[in-house]
């Protein structure tokens, strides 16, 4: 029965494992990702995952932690004390001997119990404290501070996703790109070397198809891993294990239709996002020099105390009379504290909290000004990425219909190899350099995005 009993236990135990960490193996199956991974796919992945945005979100929690600490100064204080004290040897103290009858000598008389026991309950109340008010105050906007920076990191970890995506997407297309030459190619070779079996070729020919072959898949193997850096670095910005497969689909550049038309709205600087934490920050600020100022003013508290004691030669909890005396007692009263005079170290915190609000000004001047070149400076440069890139795709068509003439003047034997190889090479270039034109195009939409405040709308 006890191997049974332990093969059960095992069982069990294994059980209770696999059910345990089926929900981890299921959020971390490959599988359970879409197919094909879009940008929103990774956008969400990101916004769920990347452990910068789950940490903007554990601040504007904390937040919620530091309004409820700063409340709590309004709130009554109540303390409960005890204590239980053994003199074995009490202190003696000395007294005239007249106080018995003994004129002229000192005696030496132990005062006090054994015994000492005490307990007591304390309240402390705020009845008038400026720097609670203006705490609580800074706290509710301290909570906006935090729900504007977890924005701001929603904002940034958007662009970076964003724009490490479509560089995946680049460069999977000129894998794509570079595996339609070297199929193309291979069959020029082969029927080079058909030609050659037949005595219709020459063998330089041939070698020269078979080298252009060989450099065309160095070129895959450099752009493969291309491929997967850039795919690993997106990873990253994403909060993905690096061993998770993705399918990020390389045909998604034949949908990009450029426009200017997003250039069109101007965004209003003063709503976003930057320039509203640098206000929200100005704000802070303020009340952090109202803070100060509540220095000059007095503060008002109310306290009270109730406690029994008892004292006796005996253990005196559980005790009575005549061994043990035991005595209630209770106290209230008003603590004012009025400053007068502290060295002018309040005045200077608050010419120091001046000048902290100048500086956050300033750096309002600068951040509306930044914010306006980089939307001038993304409207020029989405404006001339289209420009660009229409002028790249005419290359494609003109280099494909050069290596179209090329190859038929070839196979009717009026163009020599090299021209065909040239022809080829040139297709290749021009299918790359649009590819690189699209991506341009891409990044530069991002940052014009970005420039008007709505990278948010990549999620749509």
């Amino acid at each position: 029965m006890k191997p049974q009993m332990l093969h059960l236990r095992r069982a069990a135990w294994l059980l209770l494992l696999l059910t345990g960490l089926a929900p981890v193996m299921q959020a971390q199956t490959p599988s359970q990702l879409p197919s094909p991974f879009t940008l929103k796919n990774a956008l969400e992945f990101a916004l769920a995952h990347k452990s910068t945005v789950k940490k903007a979100k554990l601040d504007e929690e904390n937040s919620e932690h530091k309004i409820a600490e700063v409340r709590s100064r309004a709130l009554p204080t109540v303390t409960g004390t005890g204590s239980l004290t053994y003199n074995p040897v009490l202190q003696l103290s000395a007294v005239p001997g007249d106080l018995a009858g003994q004129p002229g000598t000192t005696l030496l008389i132990p005062f006090g119990q054994k015994w000492n026991s005490n307990a007591a309950i304390a309240l402390q109340q705020n009845l008038f404290d400026q720097s609670v008010f203006t705490g609580l105050k800074a706290a509710r906007t301290a909570q906006e501070y935090y729900k504007i920076l977890s924005t701001l990191t929603d904002e940034q970890t958007i662009e970076q996703v964003a724009s490490n995506y479509y560089q995946v997407l680049v460069q999977r297309q000129k894998l794509v790109v570079i595996d339609s030459n070297i199929a193309t190619t291979t069959r020029v070779k082969n029927v080079i070397e058909g030609q050659y079996k037949n005595g219709l070729a020459r063998k330089i020919d041939l070698d020269r198809t078979r080298v252009n072959i060989s450099n065309l898949q160095a070129q895959r193997q450099q752009i493969f891993n291309a491929v997967q850096i850039q795919e690993n670095t997106l990873k990253f910005y994403m909060g993905m294990d690096i061993a998770t497969t993705i399918d990020i689909p390389a045909a998604t550049f034949s949908e990009i239709e450029p426009s200017l038309q997003l250039a069109d709205a101007r965004p209003d600087m003063t709503r976003m996002t930057d320039y509203q934490l640098l206000k929200k920050q100005e704000t802070l600020l303020h009340f952090q020099k109202d803070a100060v100022k509540a220095e000059y003013y007095p503060t008002l508290s109310l306290n009270g105390n109730y406690g029994y004691q008892g004292l006796g030669n005996k253990f005196p909890i559980g005790g009575s009379k005549p061994a043990v005396n035991w005595f209630d007692y209770a106290s209230i009263g008003l603590n004012l504290k009025i400053p007068i005079f502290n060295g002018f170290a309040t005045r200077s915190r608050v010419r120091q909290a001046d000048v902290d609000i100048k500086k956050v000004k300033e750096d309002l001047k600068n951040t509306e000004l930044s914010l306006n070149l980089a939307y001038e400076n993304a409207k020029a440069q989405i404006s001339n990425s289209i420009i660009t890139l229409n002028n790249q795709r005419e290359n494609v068509q003109l280099a494909q219909e050069v290596y179209e003439n090329s190859r038929n003047n070839y196979n009717q034997g009026l163009a020599p190899l090299t021209d065909l190889l040239d022809a080829e090479n040139s297709l290749t270039t021009a299918q790359n350099n649009y590819s690189s034109a699209l991506l341009d195009y891409r990044l530069a939409e991002i940052q014009l995005i970005k420039a008007q405040g709505k990278l948010t709308s990549l999620l749509n």
